[in-house]
C-alpha cells in the first residue's frame, strides 16, 4: 500500500515540475518573441493554471504570429 501511495505522489511531483517547466518556457518564449510582460504573464498564469489547453492555446496562438 505505501509503494501505491509513493508512486502517486511521485508521478504528482513530476507532473507538477512539468507543468511549471512548460510554463517558464511559454513566459521566456513570449518575451523572446517581443511580446509586452504583461502578455507574457497572462501566458504564465494560463499555461499555470489549465497546464495542457494553456500550452496548445499558446503554441497555437505563436505559430499564427510567426506566419
Amino acid at each position: 500500500m505505501a509503494t501505491i501511495i509513493f508512486l502517486f505522489l511521485f508521478f504528482g511531483l513530476i507532473l507538477f515540475l512539468l507543468n511549471v517547466i512548460t510554463s517558464i518556457w511559454a513566459y521566456k518564449d513570449s518575451l523572446k518573441k517581443g511580446k509586452s510582460k504583461e502578455y507574457a504573464i497572462i501566458v504564465l498564469i494560463g499555461t499555470l493554471i489549465l497546464p495542457i489547453l494553456g500550452l496548445i492555446v499558446y503554441l497555437i496562438i505563436r505559430s499564427d504570429e510567426g506566419a
